[in-house]
């Protein structure tokens, strides 16, 4: 999930350098914590969320085979 997060971010952010993500997991759930550079949080977020909305639903569409929920936050 990190690695995937990591992909498609840098892919949209001007400096794919200053992505970090950050992996915290419990029984029921996985939380990753994005941050990237201040210049680009309008790149991730979108209009109206839109971006950030089609992240966190293709994160959610490739956990195969694992039942935990995971949850995408955007972190300044």
């Amino acid at each position: 999930m990190k690695q995937l997060l990591e992909h498609i971010v840098k892919a949209l952010v001007d400096e794919p350098e200053k992505v970090e993500v950050h992996e915290l997991e419990g029984e029921s759930f996985i939380i990753l914590e994005l941050r990237v550079a201040p210049d680009d949080m309008g790149k991730v977020i979108g209009k109206q969320g839109r971006i950030a909305r089609a992240i966190r639903t293709v994160v959610n569409a490739a956990r195969t085979g694992d039942k935990r929920r995971v949850v995408v936050e955007i972190v300044q």
